[in-house]
């Protein structure tokens, strides 16, 4: 471990507890330091998917998750944050939940003051002041003193209900002894960001999202001590000048703008600037192994650091759409179906029949498919929404799926091989988190002639269950759980490397079988 990435000017947006304000004050940060010429990087702690394309669009970077349950302190600190931030200005890393909420009631794991601490970062506090003056010091005095080490550095008022209100908190601050107000915000002063079940719209999925992140940073940029953040985040007057040197040598921000836009857009009413983007390939890729990865409205969530972890080890990925597509790109060797919403566009992926043809193609000569989650409700014979309506899928699992009312599994879980697969040999374990309103339809039968390639924990003692669906001929394998390769990067070098050999092995057998394959 290197300890660079404890030079790394950065600032962590926590809060006293979800719904206080964070995710809003974490986007009009990191956009008003972007328009300010910064290179911002975004992080976001914990196992979430939205947030982070909120985060990418506002910064113009890709957000990565810092995650100290799914992975270790050396993976966040070196191979995270530090790669990440190699040709940064500063970090912004919105928290999660409340700053010490995490995978324990006893104990930091995967909590955001976990991070904190990992990263020696400064956190500003974010505190709902709404009904409260000089007992709004008394709850930043508890988190103040509640765990030795982590920094609170500065507190966020939001709900204020007047400048003056504000200054009573800063008043009140000041005597305690505590972290100085460094901003404040007025009552419903911060535009609404569009949510659903499952967290919010993603920002590409909204037309607007330009708009509301411009808005966020303007409404930042004004309430905040922008210079005192900075000087809180360890940005000195010699790194100032660096990145105003940095800034100039390059082709300014009209251009991250134009590169944040790469990438497939969700829909005809996306805003092409949120529209995710990733590395594709690696340096070190020369044998052609290439992975499809489904991206568009109805399939995005995904880590970063799966697909990184990916091009790191040698693959090259190409973007393609379930709900547009008509056919998989040319000459892949496997196919990535992530998370999403199927359910929300079950119509158009049931009458997308070119590329169901084609993926049904794929699989029957072979070809590799992982899905997770969303994944795993396409790769199943149907998908029933809410509402009862019942829509074909792929097939190439032979249970149903079906949407409910209520939320049906939330929370970290680790998977252990049971059997050899393309990720490593059986014992192989995985740190992951499910999130889901949809369940398998129970159907014996059916299940009968799908093995269950490994053991699914729980963190509340839950009893194990087995899980990691796979076909009998397999090559194709499904799960509920977004597992993160993170916790054991030698699961995508073996994806990968298991890719490479079935080429090589495919390629011997002659050009016939080759083009028979894909």
């Amino acid at each position: 471990m290197s300890g660079a990435y404890k030079n790394i000017p950065a600032l962590i947006v926590a809060g006293t507890g979800s719904g206080v304000g964070k995710t809003s004050i974490a986007l009009g940060l990191a956009r008003a330091l972007r328009e300010r010429g910064l290179r911002v990087q975004p992080f976001k702690v914990g196992p979430d998917y939205l947030d982070p394309t909120w985060l990418t669009a506002a910064a113009g970077r890709t957000c990565y998750n810092l995650d100290g349950w799914m992975t270790d302190r050396e993976y966040v600190t070196a191979s995270v944050f530090e790669k990440q931030c190699r040709d940064a200005d500063i970090a912004i890393i919105e928290g999660v939940m409340g700053l010490f909420d995490g995978a324990s009631p006893d104990a930091l794991t995967g909590s955001t003051a976990e991070i904190a601490l990992w990263l020696d970062a400064p956190v500003l506090l974010t505190v709902d002041v709404g009904g409260a003056a000089r007992s709004a010091a008394a709850m930043v005095k508890g988190f103040a003193d509640f765990e030795a080490g982590v920094r609170l550095a500065g507190v966020i008022a939001n709900q204020c209900g007047s400048a003056g209100h504000a200054e009573i908190v800063a008043r009140a601050l000041q005597h305690a002894g505590l972290p100085a107000l460094i901003g404040w915000l007025a009552k419903k002063s911060l535009p609404t960001l569009p949510g659903r079940h499952l967290g919010l719209h993603a920002a590409h999925d909204r037309a607007n999202s330009a708009e509301l992140l411009t808005e966020l940073g303007r409404i930042c940029a004004e309430q905040m001590d922008m210079a005192g953040l900075l000087n809180i985040a360890g940005f000195d007057d010699r790194r100032r000048a660096e990145a105003t040197e940095a800034t100039e040598a390059t082709e300014g921000p009209e251009a991250t703008e134009a590169h944040s836009a790469s990438g497939r857009d969700a829909g005809d009413n996306a805003s092409t600037e949120a529209a995710p983007t990733f590395e594709t390939t690696a340096a070190n890729q020369r044998d052609g192994v290439r992975i499809a990865v489904a991206r568009d409205a109805a399939f995005y969530f995904y880590y970063a650091d799966n697909l990184s972890l990916l091009v790191d080890a040698g693959a090259e990925l190409i973007e393609f759409s379930p709900l547009g597509d008509r056919e998989l790109p040319a000459g892949v060797d496997a196919v990535y179906i992530g998370g999403g919403y199927p359910e929300e566009h079950a119509q158009e992926l049931a009458a997308n029949a070119g590329m169901i043809g084609d993926l049904r193609r794929f699989a029957a000569q072979g070809g590799m498919i992982y899905g997770e989650c969303g994944g795993l409700m396409y790769l199943s014979k149907s998908l029933q929404t809410v509402g009862g309506e019942d829509f074909e899928m792929l097939g190439l699992l032979p249970f149903a799926s079906r949407m409910l009312e209520k939320r049906k599994m939330l929370g970290y879980v680790e998977t252990t091989f049971v059997v050899d697969t393309c990720f490593g040999p059986a014992d192989t374990r995985l740190r992951g988190h499910e999130f889901h309103y949809s369940e398998l339809v129970p159907d014996e039968q059916a299940e009968a002639g799908v093995e269950r390639v490994f053991v699914l924990r729980g963190r509340r003692n839950q009893a194990p269950r087995p899980e990691g669906f796979r076909n009998p001929a397999g090559n194709v394998l499904a799960s509920y759980a977004h597992q993160h390769f993170g916790s054991h990067p030698e699961a995508a070098r073996n994806f990968v490397r298991a890719l490479r050999e079935r080429r090589h092995e495919i390629s011997s057998r002659g050009p016939v079988a080759s083009e028979a394959q894909l």
